[in-house]
């Protein structure tokens, strides 16, 4: 019935009783919403939004990472990207580069500005982190980076893949020679 007044409500909670790990969802959300408060205040005071934060992680991460390249990583249209990652190239944060091989390319790279930015949005998060793991037991970060890689799609695993690692497999930072 689409007649929104005639609904009834129902009083009763969802449990887990109902197939559904409410448990580890609920975890996930208030993580979620607490591992990216520290970054929206910081990213507030630039008028930027979460979708900046995504774009200036990853140029950082992957120096001379492509429009097109970026587009696969983040899931989201052209249109989208475009608006969010002009700001970040009007305000100084991101430069773009004609490709070497393919002038119709475009790398991104991040300017000083960028990078302290990416620093400054990834230090409370890593500070997060470092101290949840303090309460876990030894080995129990292999298991949460199995578990959140085993959250993503099936075929997208391969972008995790695909970060830098270091020869203990460790993802960091890529580096290109050029700071």
């Amino acid at each position: 019935m689409a007649d929104g007044a005639a609904a009834k409500p129902i009083k009763t909670a969802l449990t887990n009783d109902d197939g559904i790990d409410l448990t580890i969802i609920e975890l996930l959300f208030f993580a979620y919403r607490d591992f990216t408060s520290d970054p929206d205040k910081i990213l507030a005071e630039y008028g930027f939004g979460r979708a900046h934060h995504r774009i200036v992680h990853f140029v950082n991460r992957m120096p001379g990472l492509t429009v097109a390249e970026l587009l696969d990583v983040l899931k989201i249209t052209k249109q989208s990207l475009a608006r969010v990652l002009k700001q970040l190239i009007d305000t100084g944060h991101i430069v773009q580069v004609q490709g070497p091989r393919d002038r119709r390319q475009r790398e991104l790279y991040p300017t000083a500005k960028g990078r302290a930015l990416a620093l400054a949005l990834a230090l409370p998060q890593s500070r997060r982190i470092h101290d949840a793991l303090l309460e876990a037991v030894p080995g129990d970060r292999a298991t949460v980076e199995r578990f959140l890689k085993a959250l993503v799609n099936p075929e997208l695993r391969p972008q995790i893949d695909n970060l830098p690692v270091d020869r203990a497999g460790k993802i960091v930072g890529r580096d290109n020679g050029d700071e």
